[in-house]
């Protein structure tokens, strides 16, 4: 752990556990931020002290005001400033003198404005890092914590949530008021509230460290606008889970073009490339939901019920079609519809009128009241086979729907199973809707939501335990011969390499790399060929042309010495006439691969992520179905793998309508020693292999062709390099 998150671990306890406050800038006029916020923080009872600074008010809100911060001759242990931002730097410096050492700056102004506010932002990071002070925001809405021992509503939500053991993170302060208005109908209840802005100095990253350690949480929410250092959150979400056993859900903004515009304009945010999000996200072991529903609806399954034993459930509703749609839903979601004893049969015969349906899905028919789902209930819960209950109810004319709702309140109490519910429509159930959410007890509008979000929560707790594999280092590298390349080639201005430079650098990493020989006349490109064997292959190479396909620059099967003289001749020739300015080292002469399975790998060098691996299908289609799969580097066999069977095309690979099986296992070989190669090359900025071609199982794989683009301003990824999550 660095100084300065050691600094802020320390800090944090105070900003959320303050005994004194002092709100600096605030003022006497009701309806503006400055008033709301210091107005909240008495209105809500927060049981430490509080200091009002407005160098022009005597008083506010009936309580002593001082002019200056270093007025208060008390300790402070976290400072609100809402002063406008171009002073907010001066209140900043007077809280550092003060001793104060949590700070939350709300006032707005700052990068989201452009350069004049990130000026500013400097200067507010250069004081708290002079006083050892912790900043959260600025342009935030504040934060929260319902713990009745502190009572803290520092921000200007309208209102204090309920407690609850849910943990909220936002860099979005106008989402949040939205959020607790959605939370407040839902009976939904926090832990912790906390919007964190332009997080000039605490970051989402040290936010979710101090939630982990926070026994008040069970389940942390977090919605990010930008992604500064993907490596460090992916880090931070896997020891949140794997130290805590406490699940992460995230909703990441700005998935399309339009939407990473308007994040840009919204907080100077940087939106990047999705399927790379979506990769690591998953790779961190974090859940990324789609929605503010999505993301509560799985949420309160967490929140409110035991941990599912397995994926076996029971289904019981007064109507056949919606238990059906809740069949097919479970299914597709992965999970299975459980087993009734003959036990458990005969009781639901015996008790259950004549027409219901006794086995599972249990349709206890639209007339029933709450006796039928009591008996529903308690023989789904007591049968082995069954680890969680999902009750369906549909308002017909006789169904009451209150005693209902207050009998599986009453039989979920008495067992310690998972219970979820559907009571399916708005106005007519809503009183039974509000027993269940009152009590703890999970609702979903509609079943395919409940089958969903059980999903998640079991996969959840099933993969938590599974370990990382250690990346195998590949030591028969000689890493030297390659940097000095690399080097050449940006020393030369070069931005690709050459194919015959891609292929000396792939071959060193241990990739098998079909075999090649550049030729610079027709007469050698003769000789070349025929020491190689034919049939040949023929592309261009030139520093300049990077596309070879589209100058006619490459020639398949080619079968004899003259044919060869004569495709050098033209190839050359028609290159030069659609790009004269093209600088032709000669005419790459590979060995024809005659048979096997095309595949596309890559990397790609993402700002926040680092090295990101790429494989899909390959070929020339690879723009048009986009069937490939993402992960951050460093990977093992195990992610490798995944990698693999994740695209819809990998039947292709396992081998279909008699076609055999291709060499899976080289494929993974070379994903790995690829991302070792893109973890030690950072002057590599993108690569594609395409296509490698994969032979029949245990009969290998060949690359056919590789670029490599190159970053002229190479970083270095090796420092974080032990990230490595399935």
């Amino acid at each position: 752990m660095s100084i300065r998150a050691e600094i802020h671990k320390q800090n944090l306890v105070k900003i959320f556990n303050p005994k004194s406050i002092a709100v600096v800038g605030t003022n006497n006029v009701k309806g503006t931020v400055p008033y709301d916020i210091l107005f909240n923080i008495l209105k809500t009872e927060f049981t430490g002290v509080v200091f009002p600074v407005s160098p022009g008010e005597k008083s506010i809100c009936s309580v002593k005001a001082y002019k200056y911060v270093v007025d208060i001759t008390d300790p402070v242990d976290l400072a609100i400033i809402v002063f406008p931002s171009a002073v907010c730097h001066l209140a900043l410096e007077q809280c550092g003198q003060k001793g104060i050492k949590g700070v939350v700056i709300i006032s707005a102004g700052f990068k989201e404005v452009g350069a004049k506010g990130l000026e500013r932002e400097n200067q507010l990071k250069q004081i708290a890092e002079k006083y050892d002070m912790s900043i959260i925001g600025p342009n935030c809405l504040g934060i929260i914590n319902t713990d009745p021992l502190i009572n803290l509503n520092a921000s200007f939500a309208r209102k204090m949530p309920e407690q609850g053991n849910i943990g909220f993170l936002s860099q979005s302060g106008a989402l949040c008021t939205a959020v607790l208005d959605y939370a407040q109908a839902k009976h939904i209840g926090f832990s912790k509230f906390i919007s964190f802005g332009n997080k000039v100095d605490i970051s989402e990253i040290d936010l979710m460290y101090h939630l982990m350690e926070d026994d008040k949480t069970k389940v942390i929410l977090l919605y990010l606008e930008e992604v500064t250092n993907g490596r460090a959150l992916m880090k931070a979400a896997r020891d949140v889970t794997k130290l805590s056993g406490k699940p992460v859900l995230i909703l990441k903004s700005g998935r399309t073009e339009a939407g990473a515009s308007a994040a840009a304009s919204h907080t100077g945010s940087l939106a990047g490339n999705d399927e790379i999000y979506d990769a690591a996200f998953k790779q961190a072991g974090m859940i990324r939901c789609d929605n503010i529903e999505e993301m509560f609806n799985i949420a309160i399954a967490f929140a409110y019920q035991p941990i599912p034993k397995s994926n076996k459930i029971a289904i019981i509703t007064n109507a056949g079609g919606p238990g059906v749609l809740t069949t097919d839903a479970a299914i597709h979601d992965g999970l299975q519809i459980a087993r009734f004893s003959e036990e458990t049969t005969r009781e639901f015969r015996k008790s259950l009128p004549a027409n219901a349906n006794i086995k599972n899905p249990v349709d206890v028919v639209g007339d029933a009241r709450a006796d039928r789902y009591n008996i529903a209930m308690n023989g789904a819960f007591r049968e082995n086979d069954v680890d969680a209950v999902f009750v369906i109810l549909t308002p017909q004319s006789m169904t009451d729907i209150e005693t209902i709702a207050k009998e599986v309140v009453k039989v979920s109490k008495q067992y310690s199973k998972p219970v979820y519910t559907s009571f399916m429509g708005e106005a007519d159930v809503a009183v039974g809707v509000d027993i269940l959410l009152r009590n703890k007890i999970p609702h979903y509008i509609l079943p395919e939501s409940m089958c969903r979000s059980f999903s998640r929560v079991y996969r959840f707790y099933r993969d938590i335990d599974k370990n990382p594999h250690p990346p195998r280092i590949y030591n028969d590298v000689d890493t030297q011969s390659v940097k000095t390349i690399l080097d050449k080639a940006i020393s030369n201005n070069h931005l690709y390499l050459t194919e015959d430079e891609a292929g000396e650098i792939l071959k060193i990493y241990g990739l098998p790399v079909v075999e090649s020989r550049l030729a610079t006349s027709s007469d050698e490109a003769a000789s070349v060929a025929g020491n190689i064997g034919f049939p040949v292959v023929m592309k261009i190479a030139s520093e300049d042309i990077i596309h070879k396909s589209d100058v006619n620059g490459v020639k398949l099967n080619v079968q004899s010495s003259e044919e060869v003289i004569d495709t050098y001749k033209n190839m050359v020739g028609q290159v030069l006439q659609i790009k004269p300015e093209a600088r032709i080292k000669g005419v790459q002469i590979s060995k024809m691969i005659l048979s096997g399975e095309e595949v596309i790998l890559g990397v790609k060098r993402d700002p926040s992520f680092g090295p990101v691996i790429m494989f899909g299908l390959g070929g020339v289609y690879v723009e048009v179905f986009k069937d490939v799969s993402f992960r951050v580097a460093p990977i093992d066999e195990i992610i490798a793998d995944s990698m693999i069977k994740q695209i819809k095309s990998y039947k292709i690979l396992e081998g279909i309508r008699g076609k055999p099986q291709r060499d899976i296992g080289k494929i993974r070989e070379c994903l790995m020693r690829l991302s070792q190669l893109a973890l030690e090359c950072p002057q590599i900025k993108e690569l594609d292999i395409n296509p490698l071609i994969v032979l029949d199982d245990t009969k290998g794989c060949f690359v056919a062709d590789a670029r490599i683009l190159l970053n002229t301003q190479p970083r270095s990824d090796t420092n974080n390099s032990t990230i490595n999550n399935n």
